[in-house]
């Protein structure tokens, strides 16, 4: 059985995207267009937890698509419509397991587990930890804020309140751009 084929048996199973993919339209999320007010946020999770990469992900029903990614298009040259690391499948990284839970999710050491460690995130940016929290939208979860390290480290209770403070912040944005 190859590695993708292994990881793909783990993935969540998704029974809201229908309602999710519904709310996303109504906040205007749902279009895929990168958002540099996102991409900022995102930049300032990175760099306040001195990681490589940060993330505001919008999970729609068939692909997960990163609005706020650091280091953003710009950042790397690329044009940020056709960027290939905006989007990635729903059976990819580790924000599927967050939207799943429905809370933050700490990974210290991502090869330490064995659902994690054949995850493609892991070769394709070198993911060694992880932090997460979902965008929590009533019940449902929307995307997440979640950053990525290549190297292990402990997120500890400190590490875990902050990504879950910084998700309700931006979560708070999109309601306040959305006019709800």
């Amino acid at each position: 059985m190859s590695q993708s084929l292994a990881h793909r048996l783990v993935t969540p199973v998704d029974e809201e995207a229908h309602r999710r993919a519904a709310r996303l339209r109504e906040l205007g999320l749902l279009q895929e267009v990168p958002d540099p007010e996102f991409d900022e946020f995102a930049r300032r999770l990175a760099q306040e937890l001195d990681v490589p990469f940060g993330f505001v992900n919008i999970i729609g029903p068939t692909r997960q698509y990163f609005a706020g990614l650091y280091p953003s298009s710009r950042d790397r040259g690329v044009d940020p419509m056709t960027d290939p690391f905006r989007a990635m499948g729903c059976d990819q990284g580790f924000c599927i397991y967050v939207r799943a839970r429905k809370h933050a999710m700490a990974l210290d050491e991502v090869l330490d587990y064995h659902v994690f460690a054949g995850n493609p995130a892991v070769e394709l940016i070198g993911a060694r930890s992880y932090l997460g929290a979902p965008l929590m939208d009533g019940t449902l979860a929307l995307g997440t804020v979640a950053v990525v390290d290549t190297r292990p480290r402990e997120w500890g209770a400190e590490g875990v309140e902050y990504i879950k403070a910084r998700a309700a912040e931006i979560l708070e944005r999109i309601h306040r751009r959305a006019g709800a």
